[in-house]
Parts: C-alpha cells; sequence; structure tokens
C-alpha cells in the first residue's frame, strides 16, 4: 500500500502533517495551538499496488485538548 495526505481542514495547516507513505503512520511536524484551531481534519488516501491500483479513503480527525487550564 501507499498512503497520502489528500487535503486537510483548516486547509493553511496541512504542513502540521505528514504521512509515512509505507506504513501510514501520521506525524506531527509542528505545534498545535489549542486557542487557534481545535480541530483538524485530515483525509487520506490508501492505493495498492496491484495491475489496476485501486484506492480507499478514510477521514482522520484530530481534537486539540487544552491541558494547561
Amino acid at each position: 500500500f501507499s498512503y497520502s495526505i489528500l487535503s486537510s481542514v483548516p486547509v493553511d495547516k496541512r504542513d502540521l502533517f505528514t504521512i509515512d507513505p509505507k506504513a501510514g503512520e501520521i506525524r506531527l511536524t509542528g505545534t498545535l495551538d489549542f486557542e487557534d484551531v481545535r480541530l483538524h481534519e485530515l483525509q487520506i488516501e490508501a492505493t495498492d499496488k496491484g495491475t489496476v491500483p485501486l484506492s480507499g479513503h478514510c477521514s482522520v480527525e484530530l481534537e486539540v485538548v487544552d491541558v494547561n487550564d
């Protein structure tokens, strides 16, 4: 399989996340701010390596919790 991030909400925060194309592991590349954005949604695609590649999609939602308050 090959994994990729198709889109994110909010769009301008897409660079905060990366995905390992082989393992599908999503990693944070920056810091999240509860006061800035409380919910991130990523659209993920997984594609197989068949002679006719098939793909599937899912949505990953990340809720930012303010633990300091």
